[in-house]
């Protein structure tokens, strides 16, 4: 199946995922650092993070690879638009882009990544570059903001599989296999949705009469991800050689440092200002 059946039931899947804890974390750091006017949230998929900083008058780039998630994105922001609109100087721009290349005809204030996004790169390279573009795309003094899964969250994950969901409407199966030396985990769900849900009243192909869905029916979404997790200095120096030279780590959506028992590690960085050349004699 292709992969933009799942965007479609993506919420439905992430509903019990702390979306505010995020954005309380985020807005905690702003507070240390001073409110961004401008952000970006890479790998923001369909807008759970950004719908709700355009609402309070960010002017967010929410940038995703996956075009049917931003479909769902822009579809989202025209419904919430009706009931909560936009606070002054909020805005919303969606854009397909691979995070290892974005790039905006501006700089912005702050960056974000969440939801383990960062864990999706596999390779140190592509983890190297994403924080050059990360850094070549901030201001001086802007803030990049992200979390991952730590190898002990991965290997609890493996430990822990297989994973169920049996609700009327939609069901998994999740199994995981991992990758000890690479610290690699493989996650594969087979996803049945009942059709009455996926091909409802509104969609195109009931309207027009094409087809009519059978609510004893379930549509079979299969899906396949590939996290990798990263020891926390190694992530920490590639950060250094990207040109971060102000970062700090915590646990767990805290203010903690980190222990072997963190499941999610975020990361807080800020570009610092360049230094002006002094002509002293």
């Amino acid at each position: 199946m292709r992969y933009g059946q799942f965007a479609y039931i993506y919420d439905k899947l992430m509903e019990d995922m702390p979306y505010p804890r995020w954005l309380s974390f985020i807005r905690q750091c702003w507070e240390a650092s001073g409110k961004p006017e401008t952000v970006v949230d890479l790998g923001c998929g369909t807008g759970n993070l950004s719908i709700p900083l355009a609402q309070s008058g960010l002017r967010v780039y929410g940038i995703d690879l996956s075009d049917d998630m931003l479909a769902v994105a822009q579809d989202k922001t025209e419904q919430q638009q009706r009931t909560f609109p936009f606070a002054a100087g909020g805005s919303v721009t969606w854009l397909q882009q691979d995070m290892r290349e974005w790039e905006l005809p501006e700089q912005v204030d702050s960056v974000i990544s969440c939801c383990d996004c960062i864990n999706y790169l596999t390779e140190e390279d592509d983890l190297a570059e994403t924080f050059r573009q990360t850094f070549e795309g901030l201001k001086d003094g802007g803030t990049f903001i992200f979390d991952v899964h730590t190898e002990g969250q991965l290997r609890s994950y493996a430990e822990m599989q297989p994973f169920t969901l049996n609700d009327d409407d939609i069901s998994y199966i999740w199994t995981s296999d991992l990758d000890e030396e690479r610290c690699e985990i493989e996650h594969d769900l087979a996803i049945f949705v009942r059709e009455a849900e996926w091909f409802g009243a509104d969609s195109s192909s009931a309207q027009n009469g094409s087809y009519e869905p059978d609510a004893s029916r379930y549509l079979r979404i299969d899906e396949t991800h590939v996290q990798r997790a990263y020891p926390l200095p190694r992530i920490e120096a590639l950060l250094k050689t990207s040109g971060f030279s102000q970062i700090n780590v915590y646990a767990d959506f805290s203010r903690k440092a980190p222990t072997p028992e963190t499941e999610r590690a975020f990361f807080v960085c800020v570009k610092a200002s360049e230094e002006p050349v002094s002509n002293g004699a």
